[in-house]
């Protein structure tokens, strides 16, 4: 039976510690996953990488294969050392199945199962009789022919952001940031507590992107940001998607249309008054006519937001006619003379 170097395997010492192997892992890992690379030796190179990382992780297995001693540098033929013998396969467990149920047990070597066949036996479960072996749960492989494949973890991330019509006109790249959990990638392999998440399993973190608005961006359309999602064991990243919601407490948007109030007193109402207003494309001048009434809207034109072909929506400036709040008691008195003179 040939021996197999598992710390040769992930690139580490054998002195490594379980960061060093944890983060080999994760690298090769990244680079041999099926979906990722698709040549021929891929696969193979993905199981040889997970069957190690299965010894090294643990610290129970880890010990029985360190315990080899001298044996680990032949690289030839492997002959167990005494006492393994007492570690071969249980032909009489799990009800009978013995030698050939490990035969789909996610592909792992003799070398493996001649170890670690008896620590296997008491961890089968349901699925371990369906040609699944718990150690490559969640990796989103399956060696077996009768296997169902297990979904994929969906690592996108969806978020509503809140902008400013003024972020839309400028078009410049905006600060969005918020709140994520996720899955603590910390956490031992094999269990025991971990102090990085306390052992909930799931880690808060403060994230921030930043994000182009695209010309013509409307409310409830959708930003797609490539890789800014959540990120798997093997390196993979999803997408992020922040959907629009426009929240300004000056403009009113109806696609590249705005709205906004003009406010103007009852004698500016009555008379007319030429009024500088700001808008986003800068200070201009309007005139309202004289009995002008509060509701009606002027037209501006070309003072909306940029179109996608080129050119701007409109503004429309709804008159809203306001009584000033302080007022004199000359002012007073010529509103009673109004007053009088409309009631004839």
């Amino acid at each position: 039976m040939q021996y197999k170097d598992y710390y040769e395997t992930l690139g580490v010492k054998r002195e490594a510690t379980e960061a060093e192997i944890k983060s080999a892992y994760r690298k090769l890992a990244r680079k041999y996953h099926p979906d990722v690379n698709k040549t021929k030796e891929a696969e193979q190179k993905f199981k040889e990488i997970n069957e190690a990382y299965e010894v090294l992780g643990d610290k129970e297995k880890r010990q029985r294969y360190d315990s080899l001693g001298a044996n680990w540098q032949g690289g030839a033929d492997f002959t167990p050392p005494p006492g393994y013998e007492n570690f071969s396969f249980n032909f009489n467990n799990a009800g009978g199945q013995g030698f050939s149920s490990f035969e789909g047990l996610g592909g792992f070597s003799d070398f493996f199962s001649s170890l670690f066949g008896d620590m296997m036996s008491g961890q089968r479960t349901s699925s371990s009789r369906q040609n699944r072996f718990t150690g490559f749960e969640g990796m989103g492989m399956d060696f077996g022919q009768s296997q169902p494949k297990k979904p994929k973890e969906n690592l996108d991330v969806t978020k509503t952001i809140n902008i400013t019509v003024k972020d839309i006109f400028e078009g410049k790249p905006i600060k969005v940031s918020f709140k994520e959990m996720d899955k603590c990638k910390s956490c031992p392999p094999h269990g025991g507590f971990c102090t990085h998440c306390n052992g909930t399993g799931i880690v808060q973190s403060n994230k921030t992107v930043n994000v182009k608005l695209p010309k013509g961006i409307q409310e409830g359309q959708k930003i797609r940001l490539k890789g800014e999602g959540k990120e798997d064991i093997t390196g993979q990243k999803g997408d992020l998607f922040l959907i629009i919601n426009i929240k300004d407490s000056k403009y009113t948007v109806d696609g590249v249309n705005l709205s906004q109030d003009i406010e103007i007193t009852p004698s500016e109402a009555v008379l007319g008054v030429q009024k500088d207003i700001e808008t986003l494309h800068g200070k201009v001048s309007i005139k309202i006519p004289a009995g002008t009434s509060s509701g009606q809207a002027l037209r501006l034109k070309g003072l909306g937001l940029a179109k996608k072909d080129g050119g701007y929506g409109d503004l429309n400036g709804k008159i809203k006619i306001v009584v000033p709040k302080n007022i004199s008691d000359e002012q007073k008195e010529l509103y009673r003379k109004i007053q009088q003179l409309e009631k004839g």
